[in-house]
């Protein structure tokens, strides 16, 4: 069972929908790369708010998909995308099914 993860809250700027599910997409494909990813979702909330929520055997995964290309694409696009930076939370995962 994966005991680390990442929920990413991302407010999209209004007209930048379209691009925003591009790049989860994108990012869905370019996580196969990362051999320390166990899984990843990109998602679009009821709210129209998106996020990406992904999880990790161990701290050093979680901590090299942080630094890794996903990031580092996010954050390039992020004052054009985005409303406010994105907010990533660091989560234990105490249970799974």
């Amino acid at each position: 069972m994966a005991k680390f993860a990442l929920y990413a809250e991302l407010k999209p700027k209004p007209g930048k929908e379209a691009e925003i599910e591009a790049f989860l997409k994108l990012g869905g494909e370019m996580s196969h790369a990362e051999p320390g990813t166990v899984s990843w979702y990109g998602f679009k909330e009821d709210n129209g708010t998106y996020g990406v929520f992904d999880t990790f055997d161990d701290e050093a995964g979680r901590d090299a998909h942080l630094t890794g290309e996903i990031a580092k694409a996010l954050m390039a696009k992020a004052d054009e995308y985005f409303a406010e930076q994105p907010k990533i939370h660091k989560i234990a995962i105490l249970a799974e099914k």
